[in-house]
């Protein structure tokens, strides 16, 4: 359909059609947002409760520990610890994350900044948001099930996951809802492809979509070649352990000449490695926007961000074996995805120096949006160094499985990645809901949240370079480990510090959605992207007027301008001097 054939379409008349199952993206995003908003509260108490155990072994946890573990006094069992951090990450990275970046600000941001009136495929839109909903009652339900949830690792890694390591219908319901969650996902890619390729308004080319677009779309590429290969993975468990298969069995390759736990890593991690910027993609591109807005000033190569971003999600198909270093890989294998895994950070380096250009000499101002776009230029630095000790084979098989691994991947897949999406919260807000957040209670929100997450993750790179494995629940019983116990309690209170820091947030929604009256301004941001063209809110049809674009999306402090702003709209021819 191209872009002279979009009609407006009727507004719903009825609460179903409205906000149950509508066909309009931006409901669409809502109710991923609030989705992801749950995913985060879930899988966050689950994480105060991870930090406590290993910080406080034995000792219940005050409040949560009763809601979860009643029978116990409110203590983590030791036979529930594995299954706390497995349903924790697995919530996180597929319910929390994924939701509030990809499915709510996919939806949201695509086709208002490119100029459309809704996705492509608007129905396979809604029907996408609600097979992510029986994915999430597949996985919650597994809590309740005899034997508990999965406690294989969010990894599923056999023969932990097999009959043989959980013997339990948990598991089985884990495979089950990856495999639900991944048919969403597909779809939902589908639909960002099609729409950015075909709905694109007149006028613009790639490289002047803004580069949020440019995230979310990469993104979608690689959730459409990849998910299906997770959702292949998590089909083969479940034949496993359902129906007596013995593709993942250990021992079965030298009996019967079939059947290999590793092969299940190998399909694992082709998913896996992409995942880590399947997640931090949109991040990437939100923030390059963001960091241009409030600087006032064009994104610093901003052809060559939309390359770099490029460059990686092509290059992130080629290094997954880094993961597997200690699978007893050919040395020619582990050379080359190191080799692999070093080329990739050349791109990165690119586009972060890019983010130091944009910062450099400008006019910054530092509203919400801003503050956790620079708190994502800061952590994921530290996650990108960090990862390169990790991508090399000598110090990995070290750092391996050590709480090392922990502090870099939630630097890059969470800190990033949480940071980024409240960055786009507090910037599209207005524009979803049509009212301002508080400043200061975001600003609130943003420093005690950043000096906890700090505090978190740096804190398990330093155990974990102290030898600390990922899995123990009570590491203090090895003499070696008694020596961190003061450094674990410094991470359990950071923890504490970032869950807390959580609350001025959720003063900040609901106070503004129930209790402020005042509107927000049509443009509040002063920003020339197409979806500060329409009225705020954004009305059921997106554009009365399909828009022509004449400029990119970063033309700000033009010295030519007679308007009295600092900046043009993408509809707006540019002006030369």
């Amino acid at each position: 359909m191209a872009f002279y054939e979009q009609h407006i379409h009727p507004k719903p008349t009825t609460f179903l059609s409205k906000y149950i199952f509508s066909f309009d993206h931006k409901m669409i995003a809502r109710q991923f947002i609030w989705y992801g908003i749950l995913g985060l509260g879930l899988g966050g108490m689950m994480a105060m409760l991870i930090r406590w155990t290993l910080s406080n072994p034995g000792v219940p946890f005050p409040v949560l520990g009763n809601l979860f573990f009643p029978m116990s006094g409110g203590v983590v069992p030791p036979d529930s610890y594995a299954m706390l951090f497995t349903m924790h990450g697995t919530i996180m990275i597929f319910y929390a994350i994924t939701p509030l970046l990809i499915g709510a600000f996919g939806n949201f941001c695509i086709p208002l900044m490119i100029g459309a009136r809704d996705m492509a495929f608007p129905a396979m839109n809604m029907l996408s948001f609600w097979l992510a909903v029986l994915s999430a009652i597949i996985l919650v339900a597994s809590l309740f099930v005899p034997l508990g949830a999965a406690a294989s690792g969010w990894t599923a890694y056999p023969t932990l996951s097999t009959l043989i390591g959980s013997p339990g219908v948990g598991q089985t319901l884990w495979a089950i809802a990856i495999f639900v969650l991944g048919i969403s996902s597909t779809m939902g890619a589908i639909n960002y492809i099609t729409t950015v390729i075909t709905l694109r308004a007149p006028g613009m080319g790639y490289f002047d979509m803004p580069l949020t677009v440019w995230g979310l779309w990469l993104t979608a590429i690689l959730n459409a070649i990849f998910l299906p290969v997770l959702g292949a993975g998590g089909l083969l468990l479940v034949f496993d352990r359902v129906f007596g298969t013995q593709f993942f069995l250990a021992g079965a390759a030298a009996t019967n000449g079939t059947g290999d736990p590793v092969l299940f890593q190998h399909v694992f991690w082709i998913f896996g490695h992409p995942e880590v910027y399947i997640l931090i993609l949109p991040a990437w591109g939100m923030v390059s926007d963001i960091l241009s807005f409030f600087s006032r000033k064009p994104a610093f190569g901003a052809k060559a961000t939309a390359l770099a971003m490029t460059s990686i999600t092509i290059l992130s198909t080629l290094v997954y074996g880094h993961h597997m270093y200690t699978t007893q890989m050919s040395p020619l294998l582990t050379q080359t995805f190191m080799t692999l895994t070093m080329t990739i950070s050349i791109p990165s380096a690119i586009f972060f120096a890019n983010w130091l250009g944009t910062l450099w000499r400008g006019s910054i101002r530092f509203t919400s949006p801003m503050v956790f776009s620079m708190g994502v230029v800061f952590v994921f630095g530290l996650g990108g160094l960090t990862g390169l000790y990790l991508g090399t084979v000598t110090t990995d098989l070290y750092l391996h499985d050590t709480y090392f691994v922990v502090g870099h991947f939630h630097y890059t897949m969470a800190a990033s990645v949480l940071l980024g999406s409240f960055a786009a919260i507090y910037f599209w807000f207005p524009k979803m809901f049509g009212k301002m957040l508080c400043e200061k209670l975001a600003l609130t929100h943003f420093w005690i949240t950043f000096l906890g997450l700090n505090g978190v993750f740096m804190g398990m790179m330093m155990v974990g370079y102290g030898g600390m494995h990922r899995r123990i629940y009570n590491p203090f019983i090895y003499e070696y480990l008694e020596k961190l116990i003061p450094l674990n309690a410094l991470i359990t209170t950071a923890a504490l510090l970032m869950g807390i820091g959580q609350i001025p947030f959720l003063i900040n929604l609901v106070s503004t959605l129930f209790f402020k009256k005042e509107m927000a301004p049509d443009n509040p941001w002063e920003v020339g992207t197409l979806e500060w063209t329409i009225p705020t809110p954004a009305p059921h049809y997106n554009f009365k007027n399909i828009p022509v674009v004449k400029c990119g999306p970063h033309e700000f402090g033009n010295p030519n301008l007679t308007t009295g702003r600092d900046f043009q709209y993408q509809t707006e021819e540019l002006v030369k001097g």
